[in-house]
């Protein structure tokens, strides 16, 4: 209990102050503990900011039975539903603190984009792929690189709604509802068979 208490408020003295400003000792201090009982657990400040980021992923991760889910039997609907899940994922309070303290400290740390990737986005790449591949060997669609089609999906649909949501502003939902199925046509279009 005490161990994941320091780690919320790591994170939130991250997020405020930044690494380079955020110090051992004024996290200890928020929380009534000696900067010996972080050291106990961590030996420096980099090695806690890995242990803060990694929990916020596993806190961000979508479970692989709710992105199964999204599967609503036709292309157009499950890539729809995907969109709204990985928007709603990114708009929580866990996902919009994921994606601020990536946005900061990933140059300083270019392991935790990784790790982040590989744990919290490559998932709902891999979803997409086998979907893709799924609908190229019926004829639905027709797509050389299901990988790269899926990360396009990805880039198209949820990049520019991300970066908004993260920069503070908001998306009214029918805006979002129409910028969604726009980029999901749009998507579709060039994956359709001619």
């Amino acid at each position: 209990m005490r161990h994941a208490e320091l780690l919320d408020c790591a994170l939130d003295m991250f997020l405020e102050g930044g690494f380079e400003r955020t110090t051992i000792e004024a996290i200890a201090a928020s929380l009534g503990m000696t900067k010996r009982t972080v050291y106990a657990r961590y030996p420096d400040k980099a090695a806690l900011f890995r242990a803060v980021v990694e929990r916020a992923i596993e806190r961000y991760i979508i479970p692989p039975e709710q992105l199964a889910a999204t599967d609503k039997g036709d292309l157009e609907g499950t890539l729809t539903a995907i969109a709204y899940l990985r928007i709603a994922n990114i708009m929580s309070p866990e996902g919009l603190r994921m994606q601020r303290i990536l946005n900061a400290e990933a140059p300083r740390f270019p392991d935790i984009f990784d790790r982040f990737y590989n744990k919290a986005a490559k998932p709902t790449v891999d979803f997409l792929a086998t979907l893709l591949r799924r609908a190229a060997e019926s004829g639905d669609v027709i797509s050389e690189d299901p990988d790269a089609a899926a990360l396009a999906f990805m880039s198209m649909v949820i990049g520019a709604p991300a970066r908004i949501i993260v920069a503070g502003s908001a998306i009214a939902p029918a805006e979002l509802d129409k910028r969604i199925r726009f980029s999901v046509r749009l998507f579709l279009n060039g994956v359709k068979p001619r």
